[in-house]
């Protein structure tokens, strides 16, 4: 079993707010392996007919354990998940449970309490750039075309049918099951061009053009992508009254083995892999605990790719770059004449140890993905309910 201690860490962080953790993330992410890899947890499969007579009576079933963890797996196959850990919550509070589901714990309608203020949300993403050594993966780029579900990255060589079948998988089990859609093929189409749209601005007319919807219908969907965690939107950095551009968001598929697939791209050339890297430093990101990610663009479309606010009137702006050389701080420059608080970093593969350079009058750091995980959460919020 590989070790995964970025997200144990997390794991034991949410548990330090609140007994209850929502473990969850695209399907084949990982989520059963993590929580199988806990030490003295007791593991329960949900999906298993013989676990809901197990939870018919909880208080029986959590008096009983004699382990401190407990994992309920899949949940929302249950009847009733949110009364069993409330339960859980209220009268076993000494007791860790982590319970694990494809989409965001309100998107099922099972779950008649939120739970508020008695649970954290860990959202697991695929394979970081950090965690490859620990998957025996060498080649940066190997993860960047294959994508990082595991069994997509661990495989003996690439296998193009396990993206079709898993998009047959994804709708019919999380988008189906919860929001009874039965579009099949208009939807996979629309899930195609949202993973071909990948990094860059969000195209809702050309995206109900091309998959013949309308325009409620793609914001419709856009939500079912997010709540299922298929797709992510930035929403653009603008404050102060500053309107540098309209309110179009950039949208992200969730797996960059995906956007591959959706391009159709057999094999990689430098820029192919500097927006694939760019998928790959959101998702260090993503992995932090609740950090506010924003990018910022501005009329003569200058861009920065990340934007973390700190604080009133402070930014930090991270760029993604193949290789550092590509650098020219003409985006950077334009975006701190507005914001002129906040660091500058350039993230890059090329970079083993951090470095800092003036550019122009621009103090920058040049640093790794891991060096950047270490900065960024000296300044990150804890998780929210």
């Amino acid at each position: 079993m590989i070790d995964r201690p970025i997200w144990q860490e997390r794991l034991q962080a949410a548990w330090r707010q609140a007994s209850i953790v929502w473990l969850t993330g695209v399907r084949r992410v990982g989520k059963t392996v993590l929580a199988q890899s806990l030490p003295e947890a007791e593991f329960v499969n949900c999906d298993l007919p013989s676990a809901a007579e197990r939870l018919r009576d909880p208080e029986s079933f959590f008096r009983a354990l004699r382990r401190p963890v407990v994992v309920l797996d899949e949940v929302h196959q249950l009847p009733d998940p949110s009364r069993l850990l409330k339960i859980a919550a209220d009268a076993f509070p000494k007791l860790k449970v982590l319970a694990t589901g494809s989409s965001t714990l309100a998107a099922t309608q099972k779950f008649r309490d939120s739970l508020t203020g008695r649970k954290r949300s860990v959202e697991l993403t695929p394979v970081l750039a950090e965690e490859l050594a620990a998957f025996g993966v060498r080649d940066l780029r190997e993860r960047l075309q294959r994508g990082g579900l595991p069994p997509a990255l661990l495989a003996t060589a690439p296998q193009s049918e396990f993206y079709s079948e898993w998009l047959d998988s994804y709708f019919a089990r999380d988008v189906q099951e919860l929001f009874r859609l039965g579009k099949r093929a208009e939807f996979l189409r629309f899930v195609e061009l949202i993973l071909r749209q990948s990094g860059g601005m969000l195209e809702i007319t050309s995206l109900t053009k091309h998959a013949g919807i309308s325009r409620p219908t793609a914001t419709a969907w856009l939500d079912v992508l997010q709540i299922t965690h298929g797709a992510h939107l930035l929403r653009p950095y603008a404050e102060g009254g500053r309107r540098e551009i309209l309110a179009q968001p950039k949208v992200y598929g969730f797996d960059t083995g995906f956007v591959c697939h959706a391009r159709g791209w057999d094999d990689l050339r430098p820029d192919d892999c500097g927006l694939l890297w760019e998928h790959l430093v959101l998702d260090t990101l993503r992995s932090l605990p609740a950090p506010k990610i924003h990018f910022w663009r501005d009329k003569q479309q200058r861009e920065v790719d990340f934007v973390l606010p700190r604080g009133r009137s402070a930014a930090d702006a991270i760029e993604c770059k193949w290789r550092t050389e590509a650098f020219e701080p003409r985006n950077l420059a334009a975006f701190r004449e507005n914001y002129p608080r906040g660091r500058n970093f350039v993230v890059s593969p090329q970079v083993q140890t951090a470095y800092e350079q003036k550019r122009g009058s621009l103090p920058v750091t040049f640093l790794a993905v891991s060096d950047l995980r270490a900065v960024i959460r000296k300044q990150t919020p804890a998780d929210p309910a």
